[in-house]
């Protein structure tokens, strides 16, 4: 049988999602395995149970097992198979590789990744000592590598959102859904992982809001949804969407082409290339709408502390960023206040000096020894 291929076919969209199957096959396991007989992973199950327990994310649930996995891989290597085998020395040797590390592309691990590496190792350490699995902790004094906060490499002016926003081709359904997508993105400036688990009664088009549901820290918020963003999720939902359906509906908003919630790469891949087409070589995808929307309100006069309750940040801190970024207010008061502006030079037209009205030096006399 001949493979079905994608055309760009006016709307309506032929129902050959039913006929699709994803593949599966070949897919590679990421990161390093634990030995599955170490006995430190009875030890960091009951760990996971007892962050579950506290009503930690998922994201921190997985986040945890995964900086565990990679650390019990390594200790078992080494033969340590017991939280008290565990010194301080040992995580010291575990945290230089970190440090030296080097991607495929050449480039080192940000301090960032480090710490999402090395943090859950001081939770878990710091619980086996309150369980009383061991008697002292040994990452009490354990130093992780400094965050810097940097601005972000680019922000897209308003002009660069809108030419990506109109890359989608509209005449099909995925367009539509993809023209959702980004229409979303800017309006509300929501993290990819929240898109993502949107569900069908948590985007009101009629109210013109959103509710992100577990956003980071496990925080609901509801957030203002943009007259264009509504209709073109309206579009979109009452339209394209049935037709991504295959079997059983879980109720989640934006649909992929096989009828599931999207995978955080996946949707990352799917905007990228949107970008790409549009002409912009930047880093970053779905974010680049978040900062772009956060510094678009911020020029345009919005109090800061709203923006903050859009992106759902705990702390005002995270938020000021955003006013080191737009500069458009200091341009203006810069332009206004600063001595060397363009008018006053023209203004102060004094002809040079020749040389015989230029003061003379008078030498300086020299010791005499």
């Amino acid at each position: 049988m001949a493979p079905i291929r994608r055309t760009r076919t006016p709307y309506p969209w032929p129902l050959l999602l039913v006929l699709r199957a994803k593949h599966r096959a070949g897919a590679k396991r990421r990161g390093p395995v634990p030995a599955e007989r170490n006995p430190l992973n009875a030890y960091a199950r009951e760990f996971l149970e007892w962050t579950r327990a506290l009503g930690r994310s998922d994201q921190t649930v997985d986040t945890r097992e995964r900086a565990l996995k990679r650390f019990i891989a390594w200790c078992d290597e080494r033969g340590i198979e017991h939280p008290k085998d565990v010194t301080l020395a040992i995580l010291e040797r575990y945290q230089r590789p970190l440090f030296h590390y080097r991607k495929p592309n050449g480039e080192p691990l940000t301090f960032g990744s480090q710490q999402t590496m090395l943090v859950p190792l001081k939770t878990f350490f710091q619980w086996a000592t309150r369980e009383r699995h061991i008697l002292y902790n040994p990452a009490s004094e354990l130093l992780l590598p400094r965050l810097r906060r940097r601005l972000p490499k680019r922000i897209l002016a308003i002009a660069d959102v809108e030419a990506i926003i109109n890359e989608p081709n509209v005449a099909t359904p995925a367009g539509m859904r993809d023209r959702a997508i980004l229409e979303m993105f800017y309006s509300t400036g929501i993290r990819r992982s929240e898109l993502i688990w949107l569900a069908l009664y948590d985007v009101d088009t009629r109210g013109g809001a959103v509710t992100v549901r577990g956003g980071k820290g496990g925080r609901d918020r509801v957030v203002p949804l943009g007259e264009r963003a509504c209709a073109w999720a309206e579009r979109y939902r009452d339209d394209v969407r049935p037709q991504l359906v295959a079997g059983r509906d879980a109720g989640v908003f934006f649909l992929t082409d096989f009828g599931e919630a999207f995978e955080k790469n996946r949707l990352g891949d799917l905007v990228k290339g949107y970008i790409e087409r549009a002409g912009f070589d930047v880093v970053g995808a779905c974010h680049l709408f978040r900062h772009a929307m956060a510094t678009h309100m911020l020029e345009a006069g919005c109090d800061i502390r709203f923006i903050q309750a859009i992106l759902g940040h705990n702390d005002l801190e995270t938020t000021a960023i955003y006013t080191q970024v737009s500069i458009t207010k200091l341009k203006e008061i810069h332009a206004a206040t600063h001595p060397a502006r363009l008018a006053r030079l023209t203004s102060i037209d004094a002809p040079p000096r020749s040389e015989s009205t230029k003061p003379q030096r008078t030498p300086r006399p020299r010791e005499v020894t």
